[in-house]
């Protein structure tokens, strides 16, 4: 294809995404206009792909990284006959597929939901890592980034991921238009700032001039033919290239072309031209999934074991019953008991350093290439990689993720280490599942059941040893919770999770021995809730004690509080929870200091109980 037909080609994707935005009175046309020229040659010469089987194992993947760019990807759509012209119209309207920024839950063709800058380029790497070291079918991952996210830390832990992998079927092309939001970004066209800070992290480097269709063609060439290397393509371009009104202008971010119509003149006009997509090259299925039976560690009663070693054990036992687990840690796999996945499958374990942005990146990345991806942190640590989550969330994502160490029961280390806010994080993310155990059987089914659920799946483990208290055999279904002590004449329900399961179980000991009977239920399931069992409770009982290693806000408290939210009478209800800020000191005086060990929920029970009205 020659360099008329090219700049033909790039002339279209901007005039769609000028009429894509018009027609939809918002929109971001003119950062597209800036990269058409660097789609058009991509899809004309270099993009493998089936857009009628997209998850074709060796079709090449692309990321828009630049969310906000969807009139050109939309373009790029309609130009290669994926969508009509119809469909086009639609763009940012009610029910349609073509959305203000790209979700892979409306279309195939997408690998990720972008739109919070700074998280394509990371997820990128997650894809290429997969094909490189797991589907090993040739594939290459595109990547369109613009130059305002390069201010994102989660780039350059991505870059840096990339270097030390040598991921050379990663290309990233960054579209350096100058401008962002508000004015100009922090290098603006200086292609060389960009270029020296890839080039500390070893990567290939390529500076051109993005509406130069023959220099890009030729890039995207030398990107192909570098082994050892990722590449990046720094491309200086112009916003709104082509439209003298607006090109190279500040003020217009986010905004339809003032005078749309005297645009589309001035490109040229309306066209209707097709691109025709290379296919990619016949391989075999991604990865056959190897399915066996599932023998989980078993604990004898009584025993004393850490719900993190369960949890290591267990995923070690799931790697090796199926084929399409894989596990990720952010160096702390001796803590979290990831390492005992590595030891047994060290060829589906990947490290990912003190980098947890980049490990939820990666997460995100397999498992759009369907794998089952285990990512494991300190639970604290989640908070930094959750916008990460939450967009995973936007994506689809089916993400296991699994926080250790969590809550003041970690003892001397302080609270910095201490998580006290996961369980909110993660309740409140669209469709989550968030489960908490107590024991080491529990976790054993728990991480097995994970594995089979839909949606951002959240495990909490504990960094101390704790009794186990459940027999192998026992099940555990997700939404469900297990009535440990129940009596005809309970005078309250306790509700707990995890490490204060235990202390509830002393709690209603000690008070049975004052005349006291109280109900115990371990609400492992915090996230989809047992309804029904804390209602029965409450109807039994009418007065309900909550006791969680966590804040008060967004916990087990409110998890339970969601229980009686359809209209019916709430039960009397106390919440115990962390609401000091703790130092260091052990377990046993952290839980005490926090008001959350048995003597303390005793103490609660009584009060709860003495002014309790008796019908």
């Amino acid at each position: 294809m020659n360099t008329r037909q090219l700049t033909e080609y790039a002339q279209q994707l901007r005039v769609d995404s000028v009429r894509a935005a018009a027609a939809a009175h918002s929109g971001h046309p003119t950062s597209s206009m800036s990269a058409a020229d660097l789609m058009a040659v991509l899809l004309a010469h270099h993009f493998r792909y089936d857009f009628e089987r997209p998850q074709h194992p060796a079709g090449d993947r692309f990321v828009l990284s630049k969310g906000h760019a969807t009139p050109l990807l939309y373009a790029a759509y309609k130009a290669v006959g994926a969508i009509n012209e119809t469909e086009l119209m639609t763009y940012r309207k009610l029910g349609s597929r073509l959305e203000g920024h790209p979700t892979p839950q409306r279309l195939p063709w997408v690998e990720t939901a972008t739109g919070s800058l700074g998280q394509g380029l990371p997820v990128g790497v997650g894809i290429a890592l997969a094909g490189k070291r797991l589907d090993r079918t040739g594939y290459r991952v595109w990547v369109l980034c613009g130059d305002s996210e390069l201010a994102e830390g989660s780039i350059w832990e991505a870059a840096e991921h990339a270097g030390y992998e040598h991921l050379d079927n990663l290309v990233v092309i960054v579209d350096v238009n100058r401008l962002g939001q508000r004015g100009p970004t922090r290098h603006g066209h200086s292609l060389e700032a960009y270029a020296r800070r890839f080039q500390a992290f070893d990567w290939h480097t390529i500076e051109i001039d993005g509406h130069d269709v023959d220099a890009i063609d030729r890039a995207y060439g030398e990107a192909l033919s570098t082994s050892g290397q990722p590449t990046v393509i720094l491309a200086r371009t112009l916003k709104g290239k082509g439209v003298e009104s607006v090109q190279d202008r500040e003020g217009l971010h986010g905004k339809p072309l003032p005078e749309p119509d005297e645009a589309i003149a001035e490109l040229g006009g309306v066209r209707d031209l097709h691109i025709e997509v290379q296919p990619p090259p016949a391989a075999r299925m991604l990865h056959a999934v190897r399915t066996g039976h599932l023998e989980l560690p078993r604990y004898e009663i009584g025993e004393e074991v850490a719900t993190r070693d369960a949890y290591g054990k267990a995923l070690a036992a799931l790697g090796a019953a199926r084929g399409d687990i894989v596990a990720l840690d952010g160096e702390v796999s001796d803590s979290t008991r990831s390492e005992f996945f590595a030891k047994e499958h060290p060829d589906r374990f990947f490290e990912c350093y003190i980098a947890e942005q980049q490990m939820v990146a990666t997460a995100v990345g397999m498992a759009a290439r369907g794998w089952v991806p285990y990512a494991s942190t300190f639970a604290a640590f989640f908070t930094r990689a959750h916008d990460f989550v939450r967009m995973a969330s936007v994506s689809g994502s089916g993400l296991n993720l699994v926080g250790s160490h969590a809550g003041v029961a970690i003892g001397q280390d302080g609270p910095s280490q201490m998580g006290l806010e996961d369980l909110a994080m993660f309740r409140s993310l669209h469709g989550s599942t968030v489960l908490y155990p107590c024991d080491a059987n529990q976790t054993a089914k728990l991480v097995g059941a994970m594995a089979g659920l839909d949606g951002i799946r959240y495990l909490r483990t504990s960094r101390g040893a704790g009794p186990v208290i459940y027999s192998p055999t026992e099940e555990f279904p997700i939404g469900g919770s297990k009535v440990l002590k129940a009596g005809d004449h309970d005078r309250l329900t306790l509700v707990a999770a995890g490490v204060t399961v235990h202390e509830a179980l002393a709690a209603a000991e000690a008070l049975e021995a004052e005349g006291i009977s109280a109900r115990v239920i371990d609400l492992y399931s915090v996230k989809p809730v047992d309804r029904r069992t804390l209602r029965e409770a409450a109807e039994r009982t009418g007065c309900l004690v909550t006791v969680e290693d966590h804040r008060e806000e967004g916990g087990l408290g409110d998890a339970v509080l969601d229980a009686f939210l359809d209209g019916r009478p709430v039960p009397r209800l106390v919440r115990l929870a962390v609401r000091n800020m703790p130092g260091s000191a052990t377990p046993a005086e952290q839980l005490h200091t926090a008001g959350i060990d048995a003597e303390s929920i005793a103490a609660s029970a009584r009060l709860l109980v003495e002014h309790a009205v008796v019908p």
